[in-house]
């Protein structure tokens, strides 16, 4: 190690400690960034979210992602919100930043948005699990790991033992089951009662009313209508103000800190998704989601889960497909059924062109290389993958 990188190390001790006097706050300080292009409601509106937040917390540092603009903060520039996304990713992969807020990111297939929400029947926090992304396309399976996920992201909110509800939709009892049985083989946790007559893990809208479990465990579509119409019930639709948006992307194994608000969120609730994003990355929130998912594994998920559902296990009776050679996939391709978005993956690795499957804020995607995009295309299109 050089002299100078040395020198550098204890300057920023010193500096950190001249901080920590100064604030009164000697907690370990993260990066937050914001990319600012995107918004329906323009530029302007991220950097108030920004203001808000500093005036508000002040407890983590906000960077700005986007168009130079007049504001006391560290700006990196970019051009356009596609570079935007490009910059953010560059930065979380080099440790630049602890987390990102962003709108409409596109997540791989087994990791989902775990939102927060404001419930107007107590003012009370509830995490929605999830509201962005999709964990399994199986819907139950799905929902069973948008559990595990909110009790993750629960714990890394500061709730020790958080309780768990299941919304009353098509697959919720064997949701229910599953987890039951996990929890029996050893897997700790505790489900919500319904404040409905009879009780019973499985939540009512009632319960999403008043806030009943920590987590309110519900498939991806659906929590995300519910956080959009919990963040813009008194303002028409057009501008969100109450919650923390959509919330980080939780997966088993996923390592990047992203938090998604929509185009529509207003400042007020950016804010909040600023410090939402902040204290998931002072917590470990990703570290948290895998500790959760061993808990689990161990625990019997994977096998409980082929149980109920009763998943069959066909012999695949085609050729083996090669994956080529890995590569960086930046072009998202839409218009895939989710259905046949694995099939159409392994159809263009049959053409020696590396792909991903993904799940962005609109619905299915494949992920390319962007000097193959056109070539892809040509090729999804001739195997009536998409139109």
């Amino acid at each position: 190690m050089s002299e100078n990188v040395v020198k550098q190390m204890i300057a920023e001790v010193f500096n950190d400690i001249a901080s920590g006097i100064k604030s009164g706050k000697f907690k370990n300080s993260v990066r937050i960034g914001l990319t600012t292009f995107g918004s329906e409601h323009g530029v302007g509106e991220m950097v108030k979210a920004a203001e808000l937040a500093k005036n508000k917390y002040d407890d983590f540092e906000i960077v700005l992602i986007g168009p130079k603009v007049d504001a006391d903060f560290e700006i990196i520039e970019v051009a356009t919100a596609e570079e935007g996304h490009k910059k953010m990713t560059e930065l979380l992969q080099n440790g630049n930043l602890s987390g990102c807020v962003t709108q409409h990111f596109d997540f791989p297939i087994g990791v989902s948005t775990v939102g927060k929400i404001v419930t107007p029947g107590k003012g009370s926090d509830m995490i929605l699990a999830t509201t962005t992304g999709t964990a399994s396309t199986n819907r139950v399976e799905g929902m069973v790991l948008n559990a595990i996920s909110g009790i993750a992201t629960a714990k890394a909110t500061g709730i020790k033992n958080p309780t768990v509800g299941i919304l009353n939709l098509d697959g919720a009892r064997q949701v229910e089951r599953i987890l039951k049985e996990i929890q029996n083989n050893g897997y700790d946790f505790k489900f919500a009662d319904s404040l409905r007559a009879g009780g019973g893990a499985v939540m009512r809208g009632n319960d999403l009313l008043a806030g009943t479990p920590d987590v309110m465990v519900c498939d991806s579509l659906t929590g995300n209508l519910l956080v959009k119409t919990f963040a813009s019930f008194t303002t028409g639709g057009n501008y969100e103000t109450v919650g923390a948006g959509y919330g980080p992307g939780i997966g088993e194994n996923y390592d990047k800190l992203v938090n998604i608000v929509s185009r529509a969120s207003g400042a007020p609730l950016i804010a909040e998704a600023l410090k939402y994003c902040a204290i998931c990355a002072q917590n470990t929130v990703l570290d948290k989601a895998r500790d959760e998912f061993a808990s689990a594994n161990k625990s019997g998920l994977k096998e409980a889960i082929n149980k109920v559902i009763k998943k069959v296990e066909k012999l695949d009776t085609e050729e083996e497909v090669k994956m080529p050679k890995k590569r960086v996939v930046t072009f998202p391709i839409l218009g895939i059924d989710i259905l046949e978005l694995e099939d159409a993956c392994k159809s263009l690795w049959k053409e020696g062109i590396y792909s991903e499957s993904g799940m962005g804020c609109t619905g299915p995607v494949v992920l390319v290389p962007e000097d193959e995009s056109d070539k892809a295309i040509q090729i999804l299109k001739k195997a009536e993958f998409m139109n």
